[in-house]
């Protein structure tokens, strides 16, 4: 329902394709800034909390983390920041995209190693199985990443 002064949350959820439940949430963490009430005690959004909310979603669309998201509110909100700052914020999600693609491509060249290595007949013993089953836990590169994926066929060998 349109509100006499503004949108419900309703009304919001559907203007911004953003859900009544993310919508609250996005509040009660800071991200969104708390609405006024109506006199029945109902959430009234203006154009800004749409504007904002349309940002939010935006930038989760594209990968953004919500502290991400806040660092660049905090920039936005200050009405100081510099294209500069923006940018740098932009080139470090960047250096975690190409991160995430590197990860995605070792994970689908472990799952054709893993598919390869499975006869596809009914037996027992199932090389993708006993992949998923290996116990050892993954060791941690000084940085504290994990490391590569092992390989399937280096799985197989430790069989």
């Amino acid at each position: 329902m349109k509100q006499k002064d503004g949108l419900s949350i309703g009304e919001l959820s559907k203007q911004s394709g953003v859900n009544i439940e993310t919508i609250r949430y996005y509040e009660k963490i800071g991200v969104m800034p708390a609405p006024d009430r109506s006199a029945s005690g109902y959430r009234v959004y203006g154009a800004d909390h749409l504007k904002r909310l349309s940002f939010v979603r935006r930038s989760r669309q594209l990968g953004f983390s919500l502290d991400e998201i806040r660092g660049l509110l905090r920039l936005v909100d200050g009405h100081a920041y510099t294209c500069a700052q923006v940018r740098e914020l932009t080139l470090d999600h960047l250096t975690e995209i190409q991160r995430k693609i590197a990860d995605l491509k070792r994970l689908k060249r472990v799952m054709e190693e893993m598919a390869a290595q499975c006869s596809g007949e009914r037996a027992p013993e199932c090389a993708v199985i006993d992949a998923l089953f290996d116990t050892r836990p993954p060791a941690v590169e000084p940085s504290g990443r994990q490391p590569p994926m092992p390989t399937a066929t280096s799985v197989m060998r430790r069989r």
